[in-house]
């Protein structure tokens, strides 16, 4: 596994992208940063550098949330990205479905 210094040489967004997509098996993973939408907030300007790749939009959908509730789903979601909760990301939106529930009816 690569070291924490590695990593910081990779987006936050193409290491949240590695991870989800590895362990999920996503048939569509879209990431968004929104971080510039809360620039503005106490949290953000408390930091001491400016906040960058702090906030992102994740849209997936994976056959392995096949039987299990949105909130297992979410669960399932954080627990893959507990690492960068913990160092530096400060949210995440999570739209979370199976390819069933996007299939056109």
């Amino acid at each position: 596994m690569a070291s924490r210094g590695a990593n910081a040489l990779v987006s936050r967004a193409n290491r949240l992208r590695q991870k989800l997509q590895s362990a999920l098996e996503a048939t569509l993973l879209e990431i968004e940063d929104v971080s510039h939408h809360h620039s503005g907030h106490a949290a953000m300007r408390a930091l001491p550098t400016s906040p960058q790749e702090t906030h992102f939009n994740i849209k997936i959908v994976s056959p392995k949330f096949t039987g299990h509730t949105l909130i297992k789903r979410h669960r399932m979601v954080y627990d893959l990205l507990a690492d960068e909760l913990s160092s530096g990301l400060h949210a995440i939106s999570i739209v979370a479905k199976t390819p069933e529930e996007v299939q056109p009816k």
